[in-house]
C-alpha cells in the first residue's frame, strides 16, 4: 500500500463519491462508494468519514450527488432540491464549521447557473476543485508550521488531524510530515482519544504506516508524559476556531492544552482558514453530544453497568491563552488572536 498521506480519504469518480471506511481501520483498509447524498449524510453522521476538512469536501460532494439525483427541470426547482439536501447534510455534524463552509460554497456557486445543466456542471466541478485545493492548503500549512519544530522534537498530538481527516496529507499531521520532509528527525506521541479511539485507530495507523517513530499513550497519561519530559511540543487540529482564538476540537484537547501550559510546553493548532468562523461567538457554538453507547462499551463488549447516565460531548473548547500559535495556509497567528487572525484573512 502507498503512503497513507497519498491516499485520498474522499474523492469523486464516475459520478460517485468514494471514501475510506474509517470505522474499519486499522484492521482493514476498505473503500465505500455512494451515489445518493443520503448515504453521504449517513457516512458523516456515523464517522465513516470524519475530520473537519474531509467532511467539508464530503458535504460538497453530497450536493454533487444531489444535483444528479434531482428530477428538477427548472433552475428554481433544482435549487430547492439542493437546499433540502443541504439541510440533511448539515444536520449530521453541527460543530464542525467546514461542513457549513463546504455546503454554502456549493450553494452560492449553484445560484450563479442559468440552466439546470449549467448548475449541475458548476456544482460538480467546484466540489472537485475544493478537494484538490484541500491538499494544496494542507501542504502550505505544513510548510508554515514546520519552522516551529526542531530536530529531535517529540511531538504529542490528540485525535486524528492527519491525511484521514482531510482529503489527503493532513493538518496537524501535515505539519509533522512537513517537519520530517524539511530534514528534521521527529518522534510522535499519539493519545488514544477515547471513546472512538481516533488516536489509536487512525493516527497511530497512519504514522506507523508512513514510517514515523510513533508511541501510543492512554488519554490519562498525558500529564505523566509531560511531567517526565517525554514531550517537547504539541500540535492538534481543529473543528472550529472563532475569531477570538477559542478552539473547538475533539473532546480532551482542553485537558492536553492545560497540561501543556502547566509544563511550559508550546501547544499549537493547525487548521485551514475555512475552519475559522469569523461570525460566531465562542459561547454560541453548539457542542455535539453523542450517544452513550460509545462510552459504555468498546465494540460489542460492554464496559459499564446498564442504565448508567453518560455525558459524551464530541468536542471541547480550548481558550486562546493556552495556545502558542494557530498554523494556517496563510501563516501562523499568535496572540492577540482577534488581530492576527483578521490579518491572515486580509492577506488572503
Amino acid at each position: 500500500m502507498e503512503n497513507v498521506s497519498n491516499l485520498r480519504t474522499v474523492e469523486w469518480k464516475d459520478n460517485k463519491v468514494i471514501m475510506i471506511e474509517q470505522t474499519k481501520l486499522p484492521n482493514q483498509l476498505e473503500f465505500v462508494e455512494y451515489d445518493d447524498f443520503n448515504q453521504v449524510a449517513n457516512a458523516i453522521k456515523t464517522l465513516i468519514v470524519r475530520g473537519a476538512p474531509a467532511i467539508g469536501v464530503s458535504g460538497a460532494f453530497g450536493l454533487g450527488l444531489a444535483v444528479l439525483q434531482s428530477k428538477a427541470t427548472t433552475k428554481d426547482n433544482l435549487l430547492s432540491d439542493l437546499e433540502d439536501a443541504k439541510k440533511i447534510l448539515f444536520a449530521t455534524r453541527p460543530t464542525a464549521v467546514n461542513l457549513e463552509w463546504g455546503l454554502e460554497k456549493i450553494m452560492n456557486v449553484a445560484k450563479t447557473g442559468d440552466t439546470t445543466e449549467q448548475i449541475k456542471e458548476l456544482v460538480i466541478s467546484t466540489a472537485k476543485k475544493m478537494a484538490d485545493e484541500d491538499i494544496e492548503i494542507n501542504k502550505a500549512m505544513g510548510k508554515n508550521g514546520s519552522v516551529l519544530f526542531d530536530d529531535n522534537d517529540t511531538i504529542m498530538t490528540h485525535c486524528n488531524a492527519g491525511a484521514l481527516a482531510t482529503v489527503a496529507y493532513g493538518t496537524a499531521l501535515g505539519v509533522i510530515r512537513a517537519t520530517r520532509e524539511s530534514g528534521k528527525n521527529v518522534k510522535v506521541i499519539a493519545t488514544e482519544t477515547r471513546p472512538i479511539q481516533q488516536g489509536s485507530r487512525l493516527t497511530a495507523f497512519e504514522l506507523k504506516h508512513d514510517g514515523f517513530d510513533v508511541s501510543l499513550v492512554p488519554d490519562t497519561a498525558v500529564g505523566y508524559s509531560m511531567a517526565n519530559g517525554l514531550v517537547n511540543k504539541v500540535v492538534v487540529g481543529a473543528d472550529r476556531i472563532v475569531k477570538t482564538g477559542h478552539v473547538f476540537n475533539k473532546i480532551g484537547t482542553y485537558q492536553v492544552a492545560t497540561m501543556a501550559k502547566q509544563h511550559g510546553i508550546p501547544f499549537y493548532v493547525a487548521a485551514p482558514l475555512s475552519t475559522i468562523d469569523m461570525d460566531t461567538k465562542a459561547d454560541d457554538v453548539v457542542i455535539e453530544m453523542r450517544k452513550g453507547s460509545e462510552v459504555t462499551g468498546i465494540g460489542e463488549k460492554k464496559t459499564a453497568p446498564d442504565d448508567i447516565g453518560v455525558i459524551n460531548p464530541a468536542f471541547d473548547m480550548t481558550p486562546p491563552e493556552l495556545i502558542a500559535g494557530i498554523i494556517t495556509e496563510k501563516g501562523v497567528a499568535t496572540a492577540p488572536y482577534d488581530e492576527s487572525i483578521l490579518k491572515l484573512f486580509q492577506a488572503n
